[in-house]
């Protein structure tokens, strides 16, 4: 329970108002066992395609210990269903947070990259496109890193990809630097970010507009 640690610091870390993390419900779902992260690595042929879990089951893949603390710390919390059935949800925020919000729709990541404070707290968010079929409850993969071809780095073609910061999980040398739309962390929280005061000093700083 990570976050039973700032239970003292409570008033001091707490959210600002305006402020929403997005859970990566989506991601949670391609990382899935037989999911799309299976069909990327080769260990399923049709993985591809896959139905949407319905419930928040946070994993280390989502960055499950930085979701629980923020979530105490009193965020408020919406997913990617929520901003791709209605994009306009995020005018209601003056700051957004991801986590790793790897696999978004293209209403998704139109409406994230058009706000104009949104904190990347993960590396390699954004970096796949996928579409969803309300009927069935299934979303599949239309675009990613080396889908449909081998050349392809990013399903956006995004400027701002950072997949390649993705492997520092130690967070040593953690800064956020800026963006056209906001700020990006350098390196992969997840195992520092329950130890470590200053991250999330920082975020409340950034989300305070």
């Amino acid at each position: 329970m990570p976050e039973t640690r700032f239970f003292e610091q409570y008033t001091e870390l707490s959210a600002p108002e305006k402020t929403a993390v997005v859970y990566p419900i989506l991601t949670q779902t391609a990382y899935s066992w037989g999911g799309i992260h299976d069909f990327n690595m080769g260990r399923c042929e049709t993985c591809f395609k896959v139905e949407i879990e319905e419930y928040y089951d946070p994993i280390f893949s989502v960055g499950a210990k930085s979701f629980r603390i923020l979530e105490f710390l009193g965020y408020s919390v919406i997913d990617d269903i929520d901003i791709d059935k209605n994009p306009e949800i995020l005018n209601n925020f003056n700051s957004v947070i991801l986590l790793h919000n790897q696999f978004v729709t293209e209403n998704e990541f139109l409406a994230i990259t058009s706000h104009p404070n949104v904190i990347y707290l993960y590396p390699g968010s954004l970096d796949s496109k996928v579409r969803i079929n309300y009927e069935e409850n299934t979303m599949i993969l239309e675009r990613g890193p080396a889908f449909p071809d081998s050349y392809i780095i990013d399903g956006f073609d995004w400027e701002y990809n950072n997949s390649e910061m993705t492997d520092n999980t130690i967070c040593g040398d953690w800064k956020f630097y800026q963006i056209t739309n906001g700020h990006m962390l350098n390196c992969t929280p997840e195992d520092t970010i329950q130890y470590n005061d200053a991250i999330l000093k920082k975020l409340k700083q950034l989300a305070e507009v």
